[in-house]
């Protein structure tokens, strides 16, 4: 990835929060290049999902094992897609009840009694 932008831009790169960003050698990587900028998403942000969601199917649909020479390429093929998939789309819908949700932290706090995670998973979920 470092090689392909050319050393005078800076490099924003978006994680989620997951525990790996926080290793030795991960925070070691990022404080050698400064041009490198880290935004972390929000914990438990369920709405990015469905982002996720979307660029899965911009991914499959448009993009998959596609060669783009240059960033121009790759908007000439996503463009039309998102123009006929928008003229076609439905919203998304978010099917998960309170009830689930609540039983599905129930489930995490079972299996992670004891460990680090579960006072995130408690806060999130309250």
């Amino acid at each position: 990835m470092e090689a392909n932008v050319p050393p005078a831009l800076d490099v924003h790169v978006v994680m989620d929060n997951y525990a790996t960003r926080k290793h030795a050698k991960a925070r070691a990587w990022f404080a050698q290049r400064p041009r490198f900028h880290v935004h972390f998403t929000p914990m438990n942000a369920f709405w990015l999902i469905q982002i996720g969601r979307w660029f899965g199917i911009i991914g499959h649909s448009a993009i998959k094992r596609g060669t783009f020479r240059n960033v121009k390429q790759l908007i000439d093929r996503i463009q039309p897609f998102v123009g006929q998939y928008n003229a076609q789309s439905a919203p998304f819908a978010w099917t998960a009840t309170a009830d689930s949700i609540l039983q599905k932290v129930a489930r995490l706090s079972k299996l992670l009694r004891g460990t680090a995670h579960l006072a995130h998973l408690l806060v999130a979920a309250v």
